[in-house]
Parts: structure tokens; C-alpha cells; sequence
């Protein structure tokens, strides 16, 4: 299907955030679009995107019974953040002093989304204070020893039912510590037996719920619900300010030589209720920048 761009989409971002492994195993990224493995309803499946001036191009291709337009219309609105309310956020800050001149510099940044919440929240677990090529490094492994192909080729990314039949010394050889091996067991196992319906929350949950329920869960902490519900659940107004590339950002922006704490990130963040974390994104970008 085609599905028209607002005039300040940005491509680039999004094929930024599906090239973060280089070695392209789940996903694979040209000038002009990618295309993701993933499982859908069970079965391995083929996100395929291709940017063309004003509008994209997109399809899924289901190893199993074939998605409908209205889904995988939803599917890549979700992944893109076609919905996100970028326009509104700008024009309400756009004479902020300091954060209007990265909005004049970044017009149109959207925060790209994980296929699922289920990924954006395993992922979180997974980069739980390690570096992001760490994390990534480790991510490619577990995809490839749980081992769920497309007929394309394309690894897929582990659903919640496939990582919870998984036995935690598996997880560990990916190169999970004991304690995220643990926490993504368990929670793929809440997921797969709908104890936390990730899907059903996409339709309205209040974040504050889904943080509530998902913080029960062992080994799971702020930093990580804030992150799911930013890349999981389109929600924008997480604080991030746990973020160290956040607060990188934000010590950039200021031109200060001190590093920038929690509570004072926080505070700065405060302002831009209730798109904290779209002001958060402009802040990994300057961060990406510097």
C-alpha cells in the first residue's frame, strides 16, 4: 500500500534507528527504505519500506495467513510515528531559547518505534546499563539462537511466545547477565500468557497503568518502563531524564563544562509537558551531533 508523508518527514531518521546492527541480520537498510523481520500473529513476516518523495511504500509479507490493509496500514503508521503530534509540539516551543533553535534545526523529528511493545521493551531490558554497541551486539545474538527465519531469508526478532520457551542458559550464551536472562523470561512469559497484554494496551491504555503494571514485574525500573512506553507505545511524555545520552545532550545544549544530573535534566524537562520526550529526542540528537 501507499501511504502519503507529511512535508517535514524525516527518512533518514528512521533508517537511522533500523541500521543500528550493521551486520543487517534482522533488518536491512538502503538509501531508500528497509525491510524487518518480525513475527506476526505466530509467523515470520517481512516489513518492507520504501521512502518515494511524499509518500511510502509498504508491505508485509507473512509467512502464514496474510495481514489485512488496515493492519499493516496501522503497522506502518506506528513504526514510522505518522501519528505522532510532531506540528503541535513545534509550534508551541518553537521560541523556547534554548530548545526553538533545535526545533528550527530538526523540523520534523519523530521518535522512530519498535515494531511491537513487546521489542521495545525487551530491547530496554537487554541495554540496561551497557553501551548501545553492547547492547545491539547482544540483541544479534539472541535473534539468532532462537533462530525464527522469513522465507526471505531476514531473521526475525523474537516474539514473547517464542523467548518464553527459551531455558535461561540459552539467553546467557546470547550474552544476557543471570539477571536479564531472568527478567526476559519472565516477562515473555507474563506476555505469552496475557497477564500483561502489551497489544490491547496500545488502544488507549493510560501510560501511568502500563507503567504501574509493568514496574511489578522483577527486574524491570524506571529507566526501562520510560523507554517501552516511548519506543513501544508512541507515548510522549516520558521524562528520559535517566538517560545519559539525554543528559549529554542537554550539557551540550547549555555549553556546560559540568555534567548535568538527574534532578536538573528532570527539571528542564518539566517545561515541555506533555511532550517530554520529543524534547528528549532533540536532545539525542544534539548528543549524536556532539
Amino acid at each position: 500500500m501507499r501511504l502519503a508523508l507529511p512535508a517535514s518527514f524525516r527518512p533518514a531518521d528512521i533508517l537511522a534507528f533500523q541500521a543500528r546492527d550493521p551486520q543487517q541480520l534482522a533488518e536491512r537498510v538502503d538509501a531508500d527504505g528497509f525491510a524487518k523481520g518480525l513475527i506476526w500473529h505466530g509467523a515470520p513476516a517481512c516489513l518492507r519500506v520504501a521512502f518515494q518523495h511524499g509518500h511510502v511504500n509498504v508491505e508485509l509479507d507473512v509467512d502464514g495467513t496474510p495481514a489485512s490493509a488496515g493492519a499493516v496500514a496501522g503497522l506502518a503508521r506506528h513504526v514510522l510515528g505518522l501519528d505522532q503530534p510532531v506540528d503541535a509540539f513545534e509550534s508551541a516551543h518553537r521560541h523556547h531559547p534554548q530548545l526553538g533553535p533545535l526545533l528550527a534545526r530538526h523540523g520534523g523529528l519523530r521518535v522512530p518505534q519498535a515494531a511491537t511493545p513487546f521489542e521495545a521493551l525487551s530491547w530496554a531490558v537487554t541495554g540496561q546499563q551497557i553501551s548501545t554497541a553492547a547492547a545491539i551486539s547482544i540483541r544479534r545474538r539472541l535473534i539468532a539462537c532462537i533462530g525464527v527465519r522469513h522465507s526471505s531469508g531476514l531473521a526475525c526478532y523474537p516474539d514473547a511466545a517464542h523467548l518464553a520457551i527459551q531455558d535461561e542458559a540459552r539467553l546467557r550464551d546470547a550474552g544476557l547477565s543471570q539477571s536479564k536472562a531472568r527478567a526476559l523470561l519472565s516477562l515473555a512469559g507474563l506476555v505469552a500468557d496475557g497477564v500483561l497484554p502489551l497489544e490491547a494496551w496500545l488502544t488507549g491504555t493510560p501510560a501511568d497503568d502500563i507503567r504501574n503494571r509493568l514496574l511489578a514485574v522483577r527486574g524491570i525500573g524506571p529507566w526501562t518502563v520510560d523507554y517501552a512506553l516511548l519506543r513501544g507505545f508512541a507515548h510522549l511524555d516520558g521524562s528520559l531524564h535517566g538517560d545519559a545520552a539525554v543528559r549529554r545532550g542537554l550539557q551540550k545544549l547549555l555549553s556546560r563544562e559540568d555534567k548535568i544530573g538527574e534532578a536538573e535534566t528532570k527539571a528542564w524537562l518539566a517545561g515541555f509537558t506533555p511532550w517530554r520526550a520529543l524534547a528528549a529526542a532533540h536532545l539525542w540528537a544534539v548528543a549524536k551531533e556532539a
